[in-house]
């Protein structure tokens, strides 16, 4: 099969992009966070102390299921996240297409094992070595993190303007 229109797939992002990625995605995550951890606490950001039960607490549960969700959906249905789509990137199988919802949770959930033992380690090392740029999560769910080609768009009025 060939790769959609659009894709290169010989072009993967690197640690560098995926960082970013990741990044903006926690960025956008947190505008909904920290308006309900407001609403919930009375404080913007909770120290451990303010938790009920430490990390266990009821809206850390909630915001880590919520985590896990976004990733998981918005990887199977939209193939990619905020992060990904404004860094021109996706997540596609080895045929360019939209992974399954199955690959997306192999994919995500590894990522606690990415994460070992601190800050993605694990996860930037496999990147980095990996000839496809692929993390753990990737090479057990057959899935490739690629970037975008951007695609210029014409317009065939009598005025000839691109979008």
């Amino acid at each position: 099969m060939t790769p959609p229109q659009g894709i290169r797939m010989d072009r993967k992002p690197g640690v560098w992009r995926r960082g970013i990625a990741l990044a903006l995605d926690v960025m956008f995550l947190s505008l909904f966070f920290f308006p309900i951890t407001f609403w919930y606490s009375g404080k913007w950001l909770m120290r451990y102390e303010d938790h009920l039960w430490g990390i266990l607490d009821p809206i850390c549960l909630v915001f880590l299921f919520i985590i896990f969700a976004y990733f998981i959906l918005m990887e199977a249905y939209a193939g990619w996240t905020v992060g990904k789509r404004i860094l021109s990137m996706k997540v596609t199988d080895a045929a360019g297409n939209k992974i399954t919802l199955g690959q997306s949770l192999i994919r995500n959930l590894l990522r606690l094992v990415d994460g070992l033992p601190a800050l993605n380690i694990l996860g930037i090392a496999l990147i980095a070595t990996s000839p496809r740029g692929q993390r753990l999560g990737d090479r057990m769910a057959r899935s490739y993190a690629i970037r975008i080609q951007s695609i210029s768009l014409t317009c065939t009025g009598t005025d000839n303007h691109q979008l």
